[in-house]
């Protein structure tokens, strides 16, 4: 019965969902006001039934109901309850569940803090992100229903979560991502709703900036804890793999960060507008590509959900409805909008709209290397990979470029900056970062490649563009830190956010520059220095787990005679799944991860293993939560508080 109310749920949702992405428009078009007031409670109660339908879903899997199809293949007996909770989004069904969920929880979220913007723009709002829903919702409906039945026969147990997914990373990774991915719908429909009702203005700026930016806030963190978990997860050592899936999550994050700040100039300067809406409408587009790619088996790869061309072809429809109608909306109303800003070259829009350029060309560059293989293949070329470095050639210039140009747009004022000494500023901070940077790399190693340097010169850059930025607002101030706590959140956010990106920098740079590793054949007793470390190999012990055994390996770590840590890395064989994963053993510290993973067991006793030392690691992940704390301040931003 409890998987029948879960079908029904969806049924009722699906329908409520239509409704509310029909009469908000009608009552907009015929400028009825009590049918655009349906907006705001069928968006709540269509939130309602898709919550219902989760919450059975989980109680499925909790009371191991394997009279449910989707249960026999994400769940078994001997998983514990924490994976059998995460087990419903592990899958194609239950992630697409979890994905209308926060969908409408969006939606939802719009219609409770909307109650100072117009009516009618707040309906168009809500009506076209349930619209989105609805082709969502057809889509569970019609391939992916999750509460299908296996009856009458009923097995005994199920076939377990995929080992990969039994992680912490997997609770928390796919709902930040997914946050992240349709969190962009709502910068969507502030999009198609001003483009229907011509609504475009300041305010207009003012109300869809801090959706955005919780966006991307969210997708921010769902990327940076997908390469957190695949570092220590699967036992490689790498940080992005450059994996088509990893591109689906990147591609939308390039988008909305130039759509955050073209915002910026939206709401500042009233500027920027027919760009920021077509801006809003690829981030969207980007998000729904990322979900055809990971659904519909045209690309290969480890994180990809399913592999069943007929769900891809219904989610390329909706991609192709979704996209198509809102750039032929665009072609027939974006020159409604006027364009009242002007500036001059050497100002910060001027720098802003480059990096938006920057961004968005990435973006492209990306996806075109990511679909290459396949186009290659249809056109009767043969099987093609292309790999990291590739991605690392081409993209690695632009993302240098994109460095240097936040360093200059700090620098430069709006519309047009004074020529208060700029020249002299600039050369003396290039001559300065470059100098610095150089000096830093030779410090830090003998061995110096141009990437290295031009890294090490683009942090410093950063860092002394900040600095001027900071001294300009100070500077003859009587009162400095006075003067620095009366700046705006969003001022801090900007902050927080550069700051982020070259800790990020310095991480990719320095780890992929300064990594050491070394493969060994270890037998019980032996001893390995490696990079100023002295590990004592113990040999293997057996552990048992819920649905696992582990052949764990034993290190003691010594550096100077002391005893630093031991490291326990892992050979886990699942029972059920009959799969063997790697679990590697890391002693974390600020500046350097050491590294230690299992390889195969030989034919005499001993064992292979890869230890490597990976320093400024933790950077990746730092810089990505700066960024995030970043994109928080700015939402906090009294502006914004007042448009509650």
């Amino acid at each position: 019965m409890i998987p029948e109310l879960g079908l029904y749920a969806i049924i009722l949702a699906t329908i409520l969902s239509g409704l509310a992405g029909l009469l908000p428009l009608l009552g907009w078009r015929w400028q009825y006001a009590n049918l655009m007031g349906t907006a705001k409670p069928l968006t709540l109660v269509t939130t309602g039934f898709i919550g219902l339908a989760f919450m059975l879903l989980v109680y499925a899997f909790v009371v191991d109901d394997f009279s449910l199809a989707y249960v026999v293949i994400q769940s078994t007996t001997t998983l514990p309850v924490y994976y059998k909770v995460s087990a419903v989004w592990g899958g194609h069904e239950g992630s697409m569940v979890l994905w209308v969920l926060m969908l409408s929880g969006w939606g939802a979220a719009v219609a409770l803090a909307s109650r100072s913007l117009p009516q009618d723009l707040v309906s168009v709002v809500l009506a076209v992100i349930n619209l989105v829903l609805f082709g969502f919702m057809l889509f569970i409906l019609l391939t992916s229903n999750p509460f299908e039945r296996v009856l009458p026969n009923i097995p005994m147990d199920g076939q377990d979560l995929n080992p990969l997914l039994q992680d912490i990373g997997l609770i928390l990774h796919p709902p930040l991502l997914y946050m992240g991915y349709v969190g962009f719908a709502v910068a969507f429909a502030f999009a198609v709703a001003a483009l229907i009702t011509g609504q475009f203005d300041s305010a207009w700026a003012r109300w869809a900036r801090p959706w955005t930016d919780i966006a991307w806030v969210f997708l921010t963190l769902g990327i940076a804890l997908g390469s957190w978990w695949a570092y220590y997860e699967l036992g490689w050592g790498g940080w992005w793999f450059w994996d088509p899936v990893e591109n689906a999550s990147l591609m939308p994050w390039l988008v909305g960060t130039a759509l955050m700040h073209s915002l910026a100039v939206t709401e500042k300067r009233s500027g920027f507008k027919v760009w920021t809406v077509l801006l809003a409408i690829f981030a969207f587009a980007y998000s729904l590509l990322g979900t055809f790619l990971v659904r519909s088996g045209v690309l290969t790869s480890v994180h990809a959900f399913a592999n069943d061309p007929d769900r891809g072809m219904f989610i390329l429809g909706l991609l192709t409805i979704t996209v198509a109608g809102s750039l032929l909306l665009f072609a027939l109303r974006a020159n409604r909008f006027k364009e009242s800003i002007s500036f001059n070259l050497l100002s910060r829009e001027s720098f802003l709209l480059i990096n938006n350029v920057l961004l968005v060309v990435s973006a492209f560059i990306i996806l075109a290397l990511t679909l290459m293989p396949l186009v290659w293949d249809a056109m009767g070329g043969g099987s093609i990979s292309i790999g990291a470095p590739f991605f690392n050639m081409m993209i690695n210039p632009i993302a240098l470029l994109l460095v240097f140009a936040v360093g200059v747009g700090q620098l430069l004022r709006w519309k047009q900056h004074k020529q208060d000494g700029f020249g002299r500023w600039l050369l003396v901070m290039l001559v300065a970062s470059v100098v610095l940077g150089w000096g830093w790399a030779w410090w830090m190693g003998d061995a110096l490649s141009i990437w290295l340097v031009v890294s090490a010169v683009s942090i410093v850059w950063v860092l002394l563009s900040t600095g001027r930025e900071i001294h300009h607002r100070i500077a003859g101030k009587a009162n400095k830190w006075q003067v620095l706590r009366r700046q705006q959140p969003s001022w801090y956010g900007m902050m927080c956010g550069h700051l982020g990106v070259i800790m990020v920098v310095l991480g990719a740079a320095f780890v992929t520059h300064f990594e050491e590793k070394i493969d060994v054949r270890l037998v019980d007793g032996d001893r390995i220095e490696f990079a100023g470390y002295d590990l004592h190999y113990k040999g293997i012990k057996h552990v048992e787990g819920p649905n696992w055994v582990s052949d764990t390996g034993v290190f003691d770590v010594y550096r100077g005679g002391e005893l630093v840590t031991t490291l326990y890395p892992e050979k886990r064989f699942y029972t059920v799944a009959r799969q063997m994963m790697t679990e590697a053993g890391i002693d974390d510290r600020l500046y350097r991860d050491l590294y230690v993973s299992l390889g195969e067991q030989l034919d005499s006793g001993a064992w292979t293993a890869r230890i490597q030392v990976k320093p400024y690691v933790r950077f990746l992940w730092l810089g990505a939560l700066v960024m995030s704390l970043g994109g928080v301040l700015a939402v906090l931003d009294r502006r914004y508080r007042r448009q509650a």
